[in-house]
């Protein structure tokens, strides 16, 4: 088939581009709390609303009332039975949640599952590093009174801890908490941790600073 510059200006002008299959034309507010839904619920991070007005092309105040709008709406607020999940803000952004009161549900559904669990030891050290970062591995082994180098690496591999710095002195790696954790534990911040130096000697009531 031979193409002259006619053919060729036709066919590059019939084309779809990328562009035109990405530009999106106003959408009504039901159609928007749709959209904002859909991608809520394929996605494995919480999103903030600039997040998703960006990927929608739409008023940050109109995503954040569609968010409000699900919210209510899933919460039940007009008397109606609430959702067994709900939209919860954690970690800076929103995501979909199994709702509280359904977590047998899902439980009884994994039961047969067999998820790969962190062993106590890294809870431990995770609960340590939470509470004190930034913190190294040798401040952490000191407190726990055991070698946590390998735990460490499996916290830090499954993205749970970050590195935060290297001391210039020692040359010593401090850890800290990544995103993830509140996201795991559904929480926005670290200030939410719940106070354990009730359960501690006197000496370390001060564990609880972060």
């Amino acid at each position: 088939m031979n193409l002259d510059n006619s053919n060729i200006e036709e066919i590059l002008t019939e084309a779809e581009t990328p562009e035109d299959v990405g530009r999106m034309e106003p959408v009504s507010a039901d159609d928007l709390r749709s959209a904002v839904e859909a991608i809520l619920m394929i996605t494995d991070a919480p999103l903030s609303i600039i997040n998703l007005a960006t990927a929608l092309e739409s008023p940050v105040n109109e995503v954040r009332d569609a968010i409000s709008s699900l919210v209510a709406d899933y919460d039940g607020v007009d008397g109606s039975t609430p959702r067994g999940f709900e939209l919860r803000e954690v970690g800076g952004g929103w995501r979909i949640y199994v709702r509280a009161d359904y977590d047998w549900a899902v439980k009884s559904f994994v039961a047969n599952e067999n998820p790969t669990k962190l062993s106590q030891a890294a809870l431990e050290t995770l609960a340590v590093i939470a509470y004190k970062q930034p913190i190294s591995r040798g401040q952490v082994a000191s407190i726990r009174a055991v070698n946590v180098d390998s735990v460490v690496r499996t916290l830090h591999s499954r993205g749970l801890i970050v590195e935060l710095y290297t001391d210039s002195e020692t040359g010593a790696i401090h850890y800290g908490t990544a995103p993830l954790l509140l996201e795991v534990l559904g929480i926005n911040s670290l200030d939410e941790l719940p106070l354990i130096s009730p359960y501690l000697p006197g000496a370390n009531s001060n564990f609880d600073a972060v």
